[in-house]
């Protein structure tokens, strides 16, 4: 058996916020696998099948671009080391010119070998270096999503930052024609959904369809697993595992979110009374999420410290 040590529990507490002992022992059960521990947890009704919040975070900024007439839209994230780097005007201004330079880039290497739009005298990555020697702390673009509309198409692209940059999420809508594309419904329903995939941290596809097979399997496998159902016959074991299931996958999919501005229907319905209004078919096409930091493990610093660092690289 695998050695268990006190950081893998608390690697597993992070991503299931189960209970220390209850973390270790999921451990023993999957010989230190921990994608396997969550499975387990999950199994027993310990953990639950959402993503937390409570994962270290790095800090920084997330920002967007979006190129007049929303044919393109850039989300991006980049990070520096304090709360009080991010507050400074001079990384702000340099996020805000990375998200739009974004815009005709394929990969953060080929972004940061670009000229800087606001000194074409040196590339992207000599003026971070050169920020980083201004404001004395690390600063990465980690990584950043662009969604050009495919020629011959219509739609819109659009965005939402929430919390001060720490949520930001890019939604891509589509419709048939130009005049439907510039309509201001359609625009508010572009970005009305960005807020609602900003609300609903756990959607991850568009529609229950878009989900792979392969994640309705492992969600099936869990359900049927689970300890409640151990003495309930084989067909009624089924059905259970039936109804979880399409409400579990419903949980993934943006179009079955209640709408935040009106609970009594859901998003699906809202697309439905816009193209009422609009005379067309539209659909929502694609959307992205960043949270702040996620997955990036970040050494707690108080205020007073933050402080002290920044006097002392002066």
């Amino acid at each position: 058996m695998a050695e268990i040590s006190a950081k893998l529990v608390q690697e597993l507490r992070q991503k299931t916020g189960a209970g220390m002992m209850d973390c270790k022992k999921a451990l023993k059960e999957t010989d230190g696998n921990i994608e396997e521990a969550i499975d387990w947890l999950r199994k027993k009704g310990i953990a639950s099948a959402g993503k937390k919040s409570d994962r270290i975070a790095a800090e920084g900024l997330i920002d967007t671009y979006i190129q007049p007439g929303g044919r393109v839209g850039v989300l991006i994230e980049v990070n520096c080391q304090t709360d009080f780097v991010a507050r400074n005007e001079a990384f702000k201004a340099l996020v805000k010119n990375l998200a739009k330079q974004a815009a005709t880039a394929d990969s953060v290497e080929s972004l940061l070998a670009q000229h800087y739009i606001e000194n074409e005298s040196v590339t992207v990555e000599e003026f971070i270096k050169q920020t980083i020697a201004t404001l004395g702390e690390n600063i990465q673009v980690r990584r950043f999503v662009n969604f050009p509309l495919a020629e011959g198409t219509q739609g819109v692209v659009d965005s939402y930052i929430h919390t001060g940059g720490r949520v930001g999420v890019l939604v891509e809508l589509g419709s048939q024609t130009e005049s439907v594309a510039s309509n201001s419904e359609f625009q508010a329903l572009a970005r009305n959904a960005a807020m609602q995939v900003a609300a609903c941290p756990n959607v991850e596809y568009v529609s229950v369809d878009q989900i792979p097979t392969e994640i309705a399997q492992k969600e099936k496998d869990i359900e049927m697993g689970k300890d409640d159902l151990a003495n309930k016959p084989d067909n009624i074991k089924e059905k259970i595992v039936q109804g979880r299931i399409e409400k579990r996958l419903k949980e993934l999919a943006l179009l079955d979110q209640p709408y935040i501005r009106d609970q009594s229907i859901s998003v699906e319905d809202l697309v439905k009374q816009v193209k009422a209004q609009v005379g067309e078919e539209i659909q929502v096409t694609r959307f992205v999420r960043y949270i702040l930091g996620e997955g990036i493990e970040k050494q707690e610093m108080s205020f007073a410290d933050e402080v002290a660092a920044q006097i002392g690289s002066k």
